[in-house]
């Protein structure tokens, strides 16, 4: 099959021998934990530590447990595995890369901000379907504490928040994707492009990183020829109730109405008026432990058949935001099926 027959229209890909997402793990902070998809994650920790001496150390042993997690749950070892694809939010994604430093499997690290549980499933399902791999892992990671203290205000700080912020999600989700099995299988891949609406509020990442968003879904939909009703779900990564709102109302101007099958893993990982998170959920986690654990679940139930998702970030930094630049937005979709 050659390139040209698996690249249809702008910016996706139809991948002609679909990986089957064959395990997942999630693993979850406290505040997660308290939730309304609690009873759909697998690890739920007490301790946003876990025993170590800085939060950073904690994401990156949390990133460690995801993945030798999925790993177990495919009935497989670590040498079976042939590639990891992963990143985190972290400054030189650091959190992967001391994950990484604990297993023996080549690695390739990935920054797409809060897009990058799409973006390491892509590149992992590229491979996959590339025939270059048997068994491959795709990760992320987030953690309220190492974010909040490396993009907004120390800790201690105690800052108020403003209405439109996010409350990054303490957790990491990683994927077992293989070539065979009876699994929930990625068909088409949406890579998306850099879009920057003029959004310079640090505090307002979902109107950010919604036209990214609307562009990936748009693009997908005009290159697959697919439509809203053809899925059960589409979910974007963490834009928010704020960021949701701006992509169903800029979709309609498209003209697809996506109300009915939309949700947003940010609105739906918290229960934000009890839980005080404002705007609701963001960060890498985010996306990833919504997907590795409640999607994840009720597409294995058969409760969910086709799903679209759409992980999305804010490619920013401390640097940036500090020198006055607006906010770039990225969005990466990857549809996910099963009979």
């Amino acid at each position: 099959m050659t390139s040209a027959a698996k690249k249809i229209g702008k910016q996706t890909i139809k991948l002609q021998n679909p990986p089957k997402i064959i395990s997942t793990f999630s693993i979850v902070g406290p505040k997660e934990g308290e939730g309304p998809l609690k009873d759909y994650f697998h690890e739920i920790i007490n301790d946003d530590t876990l025993g170590k001496d800085s939060f950073e150390k904690a994401e990156s042993e949390m990133m460690y447990t995801a993945i030798k997690g999925a790993i177990s749950s495919a009935n497989l070892k670590e040498e079976d595995i042939e590639y990891l694809f992963a990143g985190d939010l972290l400054n030189q994604i650091v959190s992967s890369g001391y994950a990484a430093r604990e297993l023996n499997i080549p690695f390739f690290g990935l920054y797409g901000a809060c897009s990058t549980m799409a973006e390491s499933l892509s590149m992992a399902s590229l491979f996959l379907d590339g025939g270059f791999a048997r068994y491959v892992v795709a990760s992320t990671s987030s953690h309220f504490s190492s974010a909040e203290r490396q993009f907004r205000f120390p800790l201690e700080y105690g800052s108020q928040r403003n209405p439109t912020a996010q409350w990054t999600v303490t957790g990491s989700g990683a994927m077992v994707l293989s070539d065979h099995g009876d699994f929930p299988r990625v068909t088409y891949v949406t890579t998306g492009v850099v879009k920057d609406y003029g959004e310079k509020d640090a505090n307002n990442m979902g109107a950010a990183m919604a036209p990214a968003a609307v562009d990936t879904i748009y693009n997908h939909f005009k290159d697959t020829g697919r439509k809203p009703s053809d899925y059960d779900v589409i979910a974007t990564g963490d834009l928010g109730k704020v960021g949701k709102e701006i992509t169903e109302k800029l979709l309609l101007e498209y003209g697809y109405d996506i109300k009915d099958v939309y949700v947003d893993c940010g609105d739906i990982i918290f229960d934000n008026e009890r839980q005080n998170t404002d705007s609701g959920g963001s960060g890498c986690g985010c996306s990833a432990v919504v997907t590795c654990g409640y999607f994840y679940k009720k597409l294995m139930r058969r409760e969910i058949k086709k799903m679209l998702l759409v992980s999305t970030g804010a490619l920013m930094s401390t640097t940036t935001s500090l020198q006055g630049e607006s906010i770039p937005g990225i969005a990466h979709a990857v549809a996910i099926e099963i009979d």
